[in-house]
């Protein structure tokens, strides 16, 4: 009677477990997850983000919706998650924005790394430096003379304060030597198509948003923000080939989780991505949107995100990028 009593006692232990801890990583996700991305649909980020969270949506077993929430640099979307219940239901996808957020603003509700957990780097694209065909350059030497001889005459557009344009272009103005004025838009979608209708002359966006207006003769193309030229685009070359040594600046691409992300919850996500990024689908997908698979996991991706948080802080002190 007593081992039969401890039995049960133990059975009653173990289903009451599985109800308290239905997150392990064999039963996650068992509802739909919510994929926060801080950026206007669309955009360099968005693109690639979406066709990620279809295949993990396959992958998973449960839908993963994405909630766009863009603004403020990416930072309305991050204090979001950052408050978020850390069951792995609500995740963040980030770009740069998220660390240049961290050094370009000075009072944040979050700490952007000591509040998340890094779950994983998926993709890594450059943008890229176009004119309107109307400004009278063919090159990056060109636009650099243009705007030597009118310092803070040239405007040029970006998708909002302490975005990956933003401060992509501080960088290129800062190392060419240059002034240029800065206005700021509400997303990449409005900076495209004023940059498209002639209202600004100049940005730096993401390839795969304006590659059809370059192939259109609507935007020229200038540089490549990366360190190798664009499959879609081989015959621009790089910034740094341009005429900007040392030039390098690309959109990495990841996932965060609230602080206290359970280790089974960010192995399962691991697991899932892991397997999608050998596969020669995605990254076909991927470079259809100007972006290549670069997969990271968990403690080389927290590596990663303190020595950019350190590169992109240097970069706003010595550019003087501040919100306009």
């Amino acid at each position: 009677m007593n081992a039969l009593l401890r039995r049960a006692c133990g059975l009653l232990v173990g289903v009451v477990g599985l109800a308290i801890f239905p997150s392990g990583a064999q039963n996650y996700p068992v509802r739909p997850v919510r994929m926060i991305v801080p950026f206007s649909p669309g955009g360099a980020a968005d693109v690639p983000g979406r066709v990620l969270m279809s295949r993990l949506s396959e992958s998973l077993g449960q839908q993963v919706i994405v909630d766009n929430r863009p603004g403020a640099g990416s930072t309305i979307g991050a204090e979001i998650v950052s408050k978020a219940p850390a069951d792995g239901y609500t995740l963040l996808m980030i770009s740069n924005t998220h660390l240049i957020g961290a050094a370009i603003y000075k009072t944040l509700k979050y700490d952007a790394t000591g509040d998340f957990t890094p779950v994983l780097q998926f993709g890594d694209a450059p943008n890229i430096l176009v004119v309107h065909p109307s400004l009278p350059v063919k090159s990056v030497k060109e636009l650099i003379a243009m705007a030597k001889s009118k310092p803070g005459q040239i405007d040029y557009a970006s998708s909002g304060n302490g975005s990956s344009q933003h401060l992509f272009t501080a960088l290129f103005i800062s190392m060419a030597g240059i002034n240029m004025n800065h206005v700021p838009y509400k997303g990449s979608g409005q900076a495209r198509a004023d940059l498209v209708g002639g209202q600004i002359m100049v940005g730096v966006p993401g390839i795969a948003s304006v590659v059809q207006n370059i192939k259109d003769g609507r935007l020229r193309a200038l540089g490549v923000t990366g360190v190798k030229r664009s499959p879609e685009l081989p015959n621009v070359p790089t910034i740094a080939e341009a005429g900007v040594k040392g030039y390098e600046a690309t959109l990495w691409l990841g996932l965060l989780g609230p602080k206290g992300l359970p280790a089974d919850v960010v192995a399962r996500l691991n697991s899932e991505v892991a397997r999608l990024a050998k596969s020669g689908d995605l990254e076909q997908q991927f470079r259809k949107v100007g972006t290549d698979v670069a997969y990271r996991g968990p403690r080389e991706w927290e590596a990663f995100l303190k020595s950019e948080r350190q590169k992109w802080a240097k970069v706003v002190k010595e550019t003087g990028a501040q919100i306009n």
